[in-house]
């Protein structure tokens, strides 16, 4: 036993000793809020970040599918600008807790799911960022791929020893295997450094995308076919098209919506992670599909078929013998890719799952051995398989926005509506009985009702979208899943807190922590003392003495 205990406490992170059971499973130093020497983040590094992650090839071609529904191109782009632009003012509120009390979303969750009740909530958000960790890095491989091709055209043709079973080829794996190992030392650095990596794909991928246009413009001689390409659809048929268009944008924030707290506990100041933000997302993501829409419209007069992936494309540029100067440019272009698929992965995936995991495991998982686990996972998922039938992994995807969205309700409305901006910040670390968040044994089914509430109103939809018959009413909600989800979870949970009122519940709105304290970069110091009983009660005992 004593050779099992020494391994057990070389597995252990960084804590501090004699912890009970109870504290070990809620606390470790990087669940703890954030330390005023680590709130580094300004608003221009929130900007980079979303221009960051908006560069990717997803985003490129979000528009596609649009304009194959039968849109014509400005109507597509209006879409984009109005998913965006609303999923932006839900992030930014779900965000605010985390940067007035710089605290990650597995704590924030806390507040309203209970101690324990997070853990599913938390669960949840890990997973779907372990598994766009992998979906991510097999779609940076084919950038890795057109990078080697630019230089080494006979990889193109590398002999194939793996088996039909493993569902891709020895090229294919090796350019995905590249592109996760050149992800790996990104994965090191804490949260308040990785900010400086985030800077260089704002900068660099302008330059490689309008090169790009002007590449592809000269080629055509013109812009192309699809901005003359007008609607097919008229009436009640294009605006619900449109509808679900928008839609779709926002299901793709909403991962980011739900865990908005991660990045805005960094935030030196609260308005440096919340006014940056609500413009910096429509913005780049308009932009990145405004080019994906010229390029592929230029795609179209040159091959006479619109080419919406940019990697293809510029695997197109490297057929029938090109110039060296065709092969630095698809190189270089094809490079800034592929750096923008790692920041990408970065910043949604790796820091998300990092914090999640954390919380599952605090006595064995920090941030940065999170971030590895995403990688390890994305990895042995074989992500190739799930790209290979797009239709069901996007009917999976939507499906995973309801149970986000619902969650994404419950904290916006605890937050704003229930306890109106008061923290009780000790017992956020706190397992006794009568403490804010211990509610029924560490879960609070007000929030677990309105929930399920959320998730329940869009089932009938989601077995329609999976191909059975059903009405068109349930269809339509269904379409509409992201505000049907939050909408009806948080209308649930602030009834059922106006019926069964918690410990805390306020009249009036102010953003406070009740109990006091604040962290420092030597613990934690009493900055005020607040007679918690005329807050409506809660604990003063905090777990960890630091």
């Amino acid at each position: 036993m004593g050779l099992v205990n020494r391994i057990v406490r070389s597995l252990e992170v960084t804590h501090e000793p004699n912890l009970t059971i109870a504290e070990q499973l809620v606390a470790n130093d990087d669940l703890l809020p954030v330390e005023p020497g680590k709130r580094t983040w300004r608003a221009y590094n929130y900007i980079a970040f979303w221009t960051a992650d908006t560069f990717n090839i997803n985003m490129w071609m979000i528009v596609s599918s649009m304009i194959q529904l039968g849109m014509s191109w400005w109507q597509a782009w209006i879409c984009v600008w109005l998913g965006y632009g609303i999923a932006a003012p839900f992030l930014v509120l779900n965000a605010r807790p985390g940067a007035i009390f710089h605290v990650m979303f597995p704590i924030v969750n806390r507040t309203s799911f209970g101690m324990f009740g997070s853990l599913w909530c938390v669960f949840n958000r890990a997973a779907m960022a372990c598994i766009w960790y992998g979906v991510q890095a097999s779609i940076g491989g084919s950038c890795v791929l057109v990078m080697l091709r630019a230089m080494w055209p006979s990889i193109y043709d590398l002999p194939n020893s793996m088996p039909a079973s493993s569902g891709t080829n020895t090229r294919d794996y090796l350019c995905f295997f590249l592109f996760w190992l050149i992800s790996l030392p990104i994965i090191w650095f804490p949260v308040h450094k990785v900010r400086h990596f985030f800077l260089v794909t704002p900068i660099l991928m302008p330059i490689a995308s309008i090169t790009f246009l002007i590449w592809c413009i000269m080629k055509a001689h013109g812009i192309g076919p699809i901005i003359h390409q007008p609607s097919t659809l008229h009436g009640s048929k294009l605006g619900w098209a449109m509808v679900v268009s928008s839609m779709s944008c926002i299901s793709n924030e909403v991962t980011l919506v739900t865990n908005a707290p991660d990045f805005a506990s960094r935030a030196r100041t609260p308005s440096a992670a919340l006014h940056s933000q609500l413009f910096a997302i429509p913005l780049s993501a308009a932009f990145v599909s405004l080019i994906g829409i010229l390029v592929s419209s230029s795609s179209q007069a040159i091959y006479g078929t619109a080419i919406w992936s940019p990697i293809e494309l510029l695997g197109n540029f490297l057929n029938d013998n090109p110039s060296n100067a065709t092969r630095f440019g698809v190189w270089f272009i094809s490079a800034s890719f592929m750096l923008a698929q790692v920041t990408t992965n970065i910043c949604a995936n790796s820091v998300s799952a990092g914090c999640d995991l954390t919380a599952l495991f605090p006595r064995f998982i920090n941030i940065r051995r999170g971030g590895y686990i995403a990688a390890a996972v994305g990895l042995a998922m074989c992500p190739w398989n799930l790209l290979k039938n797009s239709d069901e992994f996007t009917s999976y995807l939507s499906a995973y926005s309801v149970f986000l969205s619902s969650i994404a309700g419950v904290m916006v409305t605890e937050y704003y509506l229930v306890r109106k901006g008061h923290y009780n910040v000790k017992d956020l670390y706190n397992t006794e009985k009568g403490s804010w968040y211990w509610y029924t044994y560490g879960i609070n089914f007000r929030a677990y009702t309105a929930y399920i509430s959320g998730i329940l109103i869009n089932v009938v939809g989601f077995a329609g979208a999976t191909g059975r018959t059903v009405p068109l009413a349930a269809t339509r909600i269904y379409e509409l899943s992201f505000f049907t989800g939050f909408g009806i979870s948080a209308i649930v949970y602030w009834a059922l807190n106006r019926v069964f009122p918690v410990i805390g519940a306020a009249d009036t709105f102010e953003e406070i922590d009740v109990s006091g304290y604040e962290r420092t970069e030597h613990g934690f110091r009493d900055v005020e003392e607040v007679d918690i009983d005329t807050k409506d009660g809660g604990s003063d005992h905090y777990t960890s003495k630091r």
